[in-house]
């Protein structure tokens, strides 16, 4: 009886999401130019920012998630279970064939609040390799690395970062602002103790790092764009997006009070977040967030087999 009232509940949101008035549960957004990626019911879609009908670009029926532009934007890198392991792959902007870049064993299923493991989060600025957070220390099996995979084709190679959840590079390619402590797929609120995350800044020239945040709450899921540095914190609660003050407090530049600001993801010139299962685009140039538009959103596509009730 539960899964059966669990089910009516799911099927109840994606008729929701089929409104094209409401297009909710979009996940782990990307944006370049005048187009945003995102994951909706384990499957990869581009749109256009102004609104418009969404490309799906995958559809199998295991898990894609992680899509993240190119910096010229005309790949999109993602991570995905086609074969038995979850592998990284790059796939044209416009659709086409995935092309495998990993084929290293996952670590294999675990707990919702471990995440996953092969966590596409950046491209270096040329183009040249894919930065992915994977699961491969030896002490414990959630604790991740970032890898640089090429992406033409080669063997990825560990980067000097020891361990780390969320980062990006910077503009130039010669840092990394990241969090040294992974926590984005545990969902304790105003959470205070010994995993609390902060932003650092790696140098990867001088092969030194430096803290930037000292908040005893939630900092995490930092992002460059130009000369800022923005990150998600909950220093009123509630995660908003906070712009980096050198010297200074940081800077709250959205004020959402009902939901977290969820997996935000940067392009060249804006960021782009969840928000209650919605999407927003934040313009750091003239500060405003943009809420969705009546876009027309994808078709529903539910999840396959038995897989919908092992991440409730």
């Amino acid at each position: 009886m539960r899964r059966f009232t669990l089910f009516l509940v799911l099927a109840s949101l994606a008729a929701t999401a089929a409104n094209a008035n409401d297009s909710r549960l979009l996940r782990f957004p990307d944006i370049h130019g005048d187009t945003v990626t995102f994951v909706y019911a384990g499957d990869i879609y581009t749109a256009p920012v102004a609104g418009g009908p969404a490309r799906r670009l995958t559809s199998h029926e295991g898990m894609e998630l992680f899509p993240k532009f190119s910096p010229d934007g005309s790949k999109i890198a993602f991570s995905a279970e086609y074969n038995g392991t979850r592998q990284v792959y790059v796939i044209p902007a416009e659709g086409g064939t995935p092309t495998q870049l990993t084929w290293y064993n996952d670590v294999g299923p675990m707990p919702p609040r471990g995440g996953f493991d092969y966590r596409v989060l950046d491209w270096t600025p040329d183009g040249e390799h894919v930065m992915v957070r994977a699961n491969r220390l030896p002490w414990g099996v959630r604790m991740g690395r970032y890898h640089l995979v090429p992406a033409a084709g080669g063997t990825e190679v560990p980067m000097v970062i020891p361990e780390g959840g969320g980062g990006m590079f910077s503009p130039d390619g010669t840092k990394v602002v990241y969090t040294p402590i992974d926590r984005e797929f545990r969902t304790w609120k105003r959470y205070r103790g010994g995993r609390a995350q902060d932003v650092w800044i790696y140098d990867l020239e001088e092969n030194s790092s430096e803290q930037l945040t000292s908040h005893p709450g939630t900092d995490n899921q930092p992002l460059w764009v130009g000369d800022d540095i923005y990150f998600t914190s909950d220093r009123d609660y509630t995660l908003n997006l906070y712009r980096h003050v050198p010297d200074g407090e940081p800077e709250a530049v959205t004020a959402h009070e009902d939901f977290d600001v969820l997996w935000p993801s940067a392009g060249p010139q804006a960021v782009v977040y969840e928000n209650g299962g919605w999407l927003y685009r934040f313009d750091p140039a003239s500060g405003e967030t943009t809420p969705p538009d009546d876009a027309e959103p994808p078709p529903p596509a539910p999840h396959q087999g038995g897989n919908l009730f092992d991440f409730l």
